[in-house]
Formats: C-alpha cells, structure tokens, sequence
C-alpha cells in the first residue's frame, strides 16, 4: 500500500471507550522493547510516528493509526514490562483481551518476537490467547539485523519450537534499520484490508514507478508508454557537420569534387 497519508486518530487508555470504526484493522502486539514501535515507523515511512525508548513499557495505550482513510493501523500495550506492578499488568492484559475479543473490523493480528532469543511464557501464553479467541497470529521476528544471516533461519525455528505454532504458521524476520521483511508484512497487510482489484492496480502504478525510475536513470525522461524521448539535434553544430558530410558523400557518389 502507498502511504499517502497517516495520523494518530485514537488513543484508548484502560477507561476508554474502543471506537467503532468502519474500516479494516489490523493489529501488533508484542512484549516491552521488543521493537513494536521501530516497526509502526518504518511501515508508515515516519521517523516518529510512534514514540520509540530504550526505556520498555512505553506504549500504555491502544493507539488507532488511520493510513489513508482506508485502514487503521492499532498498536496494543506492550505486555510482560517486569517493573509494572500487579495490578498495571493486569489492566494492560485486560485491554489487550478486550481490543481482541470485541473488534468488528480485526481482520489480522501481528504477534512480535524478538529473533534474538526464544519466545518467554508471556509470549507463548499471548500467542496460545490469539489462538483460542480465532486468530491465526503472524509472528513477526524482529531485530533480525542482530543476527547473523546465516542464523536467521535457525532461529526462526527456534521461536516456531518455542510457541509450538500450528502448522502454515508465517514467520516472518524484520529489521527496522535494513528494512528486511517490509515489503513482505505490506503485501499481507493489502491482502488483509484492499480487493483484488486495489491490489492488482497498487501492482501496476509500482511497476510505472518503477519504470520511470529506470527511465530518468538512463538520464532520459519517459512518456506514459514507458518509451524514451529521441531529442532532434538540429541547428546544433553536431547536426551541421553531420548534414556538411552526407553532402560530401552524395557529391563522391555523383562523381563531383571532394
């Protein structure tokens, strides 16, 4: 999807009331620091959209994002902080269920892990919730940029093992500074909220994009067709010299002067 405009349109804390929105949603959870927010920021191509912190637990709210007045974008509390008290975690957990168990427009749950290490129990027992509630989470491995590439695959399984993950399960690896695994999460994305039709014509204004760039590449602007532009060089000294020798040589052929 191109991004042609976004906003932070709702913000829902523990006493808020979920807004009743008409668009499709598509929702990321994941644990305190595990890069929730790094991710939110290169999807949306913003620096900081969403507020990112070494500090974990940043995210207190449920945060509704409108991309383009045609989806929403919701970003859940980071679950198992260690310095919450009892009664915080709780009230978090109790929003994340909440959000999940009451949405009419969910139509995909993202479920972020972090590649580096296996999922803890708070993971497992989020992923196992999804489940339960009729959700097949995508697990997004972040920070894969942490990991050797020669590793990624080891440790994908690693968090498939660790979640006991139901078979067709996507796991997909994600770095918010190399970008790896965007296009990948848009394309799901698209499937999720656009039709056939919207997504076969993303499709083809990519490729003119594309195209073009190719194009102006080659230091040469480009028509609708794609096809390049043949500049005239006439009344330029090239052109002049070029017309004095097919001169010269009609005159060989006739048999005139040199």
């Amino acid at each position: 999807m191109k991004i042609k405009s976004v906003n932070l349109e709702t913000v829902c804390g523990i006493t808020s009331t979920l807004p009743d929105n008409s668009c499709a949603e598509v929702a990321f959870a994941g644990k305190s620091n595990v890069g929730k927010s790094s991710l939110i920021n290169a999807l949306m191509n913003r620096k900081a959209l969403a507020r990112t912190s070494a500090q974990p637990g940043k995210t207190q709210t449920i945060n509704f994002y409108n991309v383009n007045d045609k989806m929403y974008l919701v970003d859940l509390p980071g679950y198992g902080y260690a310095n919450a008290n009892v009664e915080i975690k709780a009230k978090w957990g109790q929003m994340i269920e909440n959000y999940l168990g009451s949405s009419k427009q969910l139509k995909a749950v993202f479920l972020l892990i972090d590649i580096r290490h296996e999922p803890s129990e708070n993971d497992a027992m989020m992923y196992d919730w999804m489940l339960h509630q009729g959700y097949a989470p995508i697990i997004i491995a972040t920070k894969a940029d942490k990991v050797a590439r020669t590793q990624i695959t080891r440790h994908i399984e690693m968090i498939k093992k660790g979640l006991a993950v139901e078979e067709g399960t996507i796991v997909l690896p994600f770095s918010a500074e190399t970008k790896q695994g965007k296009e990948e999460i848009w394309d799901l994305i698209d499937s999720f909220v656009l039709t056939p039709e919207e997504i076969e014509q993303e499709k083809l204004q990519e490729q003119k994009k594309a195209q073009n760039k190719m194009t102006a590449s080659n230091g040469m602007p480009a028509l609708e067709n794609g096809k390049k532009l043949r500049w005239k060089a006439t009344g330029r000294p090239v052109a002049k010299k070029t017309a004095k020798n097919a001169q010269r040589k009609a005159q060989r052929k006739a048999g005139g002067k040199k």
